[in-house]
């Protein structure tokens, strides 16, 4: 698979997606509380992954700024 935008994927594609970046072997959920990330919005097609990261980066402070750039939390 070349894309992980929501048009370009099938939900269970996403489910999938999810579960091997998270290195989820007991189901949808469990422990994803702990990333601080509701990745079900993006299985369910209604937020990018994308979106959903720039929202949780928002507000933290990065260590060294010069060394991680991010996007600005404007969006």
């Amino acid at each position: 698979m070349s894309s992980i935008l929501i048009k370009d994927t099938t939900r269970e594609e996403r489910q999938k997606i999810v579960e091997e970046a998270l290195g989820d072997g007991c189901g949808i959920g469990c422990g994803y509380e702990s990333t601080g990330i509701d990745y079900q919005l993006y299985i369910d097609g209604k937020k990018e992954l994308r979106e959903l990261n720039m929202e949780h980066n928002c507000g933290f402070e990065v260590a060294f700024p010069d060394d991680n750039p991010r996007a600005p939390c404007g969006m």
